[in-house]
């Protein structure tokens, strides 16, 4: 099997990510509808209530990542799981009951979405976690490069299939498609062989756990550059929901299909990102700043795109450098963390990453209906470069980096201070204790054979 697809070699991966794969179509299918729905039918194209819905989804991730981070690091990961999908599920048939037998109104998707962040807030760090349970530690970035691939393959199909959908039938079967598709991952997860799991360490009860995760993270000087790197991209630039439909609708002139036509083509360049992730061992705080820049350039020059075509053909660089930036955040924070503490600080990251969606989306919807459709990219792109190059700047004096050529050998250019050098002993740490566990698990099929 090729590096890129290594992790599929483990049985209980397998199984997760076939699962994964059909629930993240329907669930981007479901982002679409819903958006189209708001839009459209229950408000006068008002992009300021699509920001709105986007930041009742956001907003419990920003409360309630902590409380969601101790209980990854506490409890049995699988069965939160379990547990998290289904109420996914039955939320997203509640709201196409709704829609189908025409009583919803808005009030009631926000109420919905409201609810939605909620069980969202509490399965993200599970989620995130989790794969460390699937794979070895030495297979991690592997996994949550093909997790990505996952994603963005479903967002490849998701949204072209949820126009043709919203088209032909109405947004109403969207829901209803997606709250069926929550069963596959909920099957692939019974079916696992739990002793084949790499269990880690658990946390255990008592006072303070938040606080120590956040003690944790304001001594790692490379996490916190991360945060606020994706903290503010993610506020401002991975708006792609809202910027996409109001610039089919209204910058265009376009309908439900070329909207999902759109996330289609950016899930292009986010695949390939994907897949180019799963192949890299180990991302670095340089390759985050470096993608949050690309990715910022490239959507200020789709900002001044005159045509829905040549629109379209730039949202695959801006996924690739999108899906580049966020992989690689999220592996580093992942590798780089001690495993007793992972759950929590990856709640952290969630809590930013995803939890500054609620003040980006509503100044992103006003921005698009005071200023025009156009500038609802731009403020993204320009929020993305300025943020990337003031992290690029502290970075350089406050690490005192070093950047040297080398001839032979790659990388070519090597950029190196005492952040990254922290990065490197927490590698080899988790690297010790894959080998130990490695060893463990040998000592005890050895016993059991004997």
């Amino acid at each position: 099997m090729t590096r890129t697809f290594y992790s599929l070699r483990y049985f209980n991966y397998r199984l997760w990510f076939v699962g994964a794969l059909v629930a993240n179509v329907g669930t981007w299918m479901q982002r679409v509808a819903q958006d189209w729905l708001v839009l459209t039918v229950l408000s006068d194209d008002s992009g300021f209530a699509v920001g709105i819905v986007t930041a009742l989804q956001f907003l419990p991730v920003l409360l309630l990542s902590p409380v969601a981070g101790v209980l990854a690091d506490r409890l049995p990961r699988r069965k939160l799981l379990i547990g998290t999908q289904a109420g996914l599920g039955v939320l997203a048939a509640g709201l196409g009951v709704m829609v189908l037998t025409e009583t919803a109104e808005l009030w009631h998707v926000y109420v919905f979405a409201l609810a939605l962040g909620v069980v969202s807030a509490l399965d993200g760090p599970v989620r995130q976690t989790f794969v460390a349970e699937m794979v070895p530690a030495s297979d991690l970035p592997n996994a949550v490069g093909l997790n990505s691939t996952s994603f963005n393959a479903a967002r490849l199909i998701g949204p072209g299939l949820a126009g043709l959908l919203i088209a032909a039938v109405g947004p109403g079967w969207v829901f209803i498609i997606n709250a069926v598709s929550f069963a596959a991952t909920i099957f692939s997860l019974t079916l696992m062989r739990t002793r084949e799991l790499h269990e880690l360490p658990h946390a255990p009860r008592g006072k303070g756990q938040v606080r120590a995760g956040l003690a944790y993270v304001r001594r790692r000087s490379d996490i916190v550059v991360i945060m606020v790197v994706v903290g503010v991209v993610g506020a401002f630039g991975l708006n792609f929901q809202l910027t996409s439909a109001v610039m089919a609708r209204e910058a265009f002139g376009k309908g439900a299909g070329e909207y999902g036509i759109l996330g289609s083509i950016l899930a292009i360049g986010s695949l390939t990102g994907a897949l180019l992730a799963a192949r890299r061992k180990h991302p670095r705080v340089r390759l985050v700043i470096g993608a949050a820049l690309a990715f910022g350039v490239t959507m200020g020059v789709q900002a001044f795109m005159p045509t829905y075509e040549l629109y379209a053909l730039l949202c695959i660089p801006v996924g690739l450098f999108s899906l580049t930036m966020m992989t690689a955040a999220n592996t580093a924070v992942q590798m780089s963390t001690e495993p007793a503490m992972r759950g929590r600080v990856m709640s952290l990251y969630m809590m930013v990453f995803l939890g500054t969606t609620p003040i980006g989306s509503p100044v992103i919807g006003w921005v698009s209906e005071a200023w025009g459709p156009r500038w609802s990219v731009g403020v993204g792109a320009i929020a993305s470069i300025l943020v990337a190059v003031v992290a690029a700047l502290w970075v350089k004096r406050s690490w005192h980096v070093q950047v040297r050529y080398q001839r032979l050998g790659r990388p070519h250019l090597v950029v190196e201070g005492p952040g990254e050098r922290h990065a490197h002993q927490a590698e080899r740490a988790e690297r010790e204790l894959a080998k130990a566990t490695l060893a463990k698990d040998e000592a005890q099929q050895g016993s059991e054979t004997a």
